[in-house]
């Protein structure tokens, strides 16, 4: 089997990521800006954060100088791209499973995650933010973005419609939701909402991937599309499931905070 064929058996986000794209989250460079700028990260702060693929976000965090930044992956190829990635000497990556974590009670003043509790299961995505909410200090902060659907009344057979279209395509098991449903399962774990944020689900459009990476990445994304025909199918499909359901896809941004008591 060639490179080109093993490549194209991978999950969607990978691809993309062996094809030069560097930003991989549902709402861009902007909505993970966003977030950062909302987590309010300080010097004094000790950061953990779920699942940090490329390290494209972890860096934009460690440019805050916070006291300690730890990312987390049960992905060992991932967390090898991250620590190469990661340009800080306070920041460590962990190999293991978000959803029990091997760090401390209280360790942390701000948990985040990106882009990952969409591929899970309504039991792993409860799982995973109640690991998020033990890994935090009193009145810490836990940070999502996340693929959403719109409105927050969608007909159900719409929702199961979009899961088949981003399973088959992507090759994960995507199971985005509404901004009332993953508000709802923050709070329904302690947590209250600070603030929410959204930008259009545009991940593969030319406009947002310019905006995202830059022109001289956006042609090494381009060039290597057109020297892997089979990827670039690929990649075309998922841009037309994306596409297909513009109206009811979108990225949201949520923080949350930990009580005081």
């Amino acid at each position: 089997m060639n490179r080109e064929s093993t490549l194209n058996e991978k999950q969607g986000h990978w691809i993309l990521a062996k094809l030069g794209k560097k930003v991989l989250r549902p709402g861009g460079r902007e909505l993970t800006e966003t977030l950062i700028r909302k987590m309010n990260i300080q010097p004094s702060d000790d950061v953990v954060e779920f699942a940090p693929g490329l390290g494209f976000t972890a860096n934009i965090t460690c440019s805050h100088q916070p006291n300690s930044y730890t990312g987390v992956d049960i992905n060992e190829e991932a967390a090898k791209l991250a620590r190469k990635s990661i340009k800080y000497s306070k920041a460590k990556v962990i190999i293991s499973d978000v959803s029990q974590t091997t760090l401390l009670s209280g360790c942390a003043t701000k948990v985040y995650g990106e882009a990952m509790l969409t591929m899970q299961t309504l039991e792993n995505k409860k799982a995973i933010i109640k690991e998020a909410i033990r890994l935090l200090k009193p009145g810490g902060y836990y940070g999502i973005h996340e693929l959403g659907i719109r409105p927050d009344e969608v007909d159900e057979s719409v929702k199961e419609e979009i899961f088949k279209g981003l399973s088959s395509n992507i090759r994960v098991h995507a199971r985005p939701m509404t901004t009332a449903e993953w508000v709802e399962l923050l709070t329904e774990q302690g947590f209250s909402i600070v603030s929410i944020d959204h930008n259009p689900m545009h991940l593969l459009e030319g406009k947002r991937v310019l905006q995202d990476e830059g022109f001289w990445r956006t042609m090494k994304f381009l060039f290597n599309l057109l020297r892997f025909p089979d990827l670039r199918k690929r990649v075309l499909n998922m841009r037309s499931v994306f596409r297909e359901y513009d109206n009811h896809l979108d990225a949201v941004a949520i923080v949350a905070q930990k009580p005081l008591t």
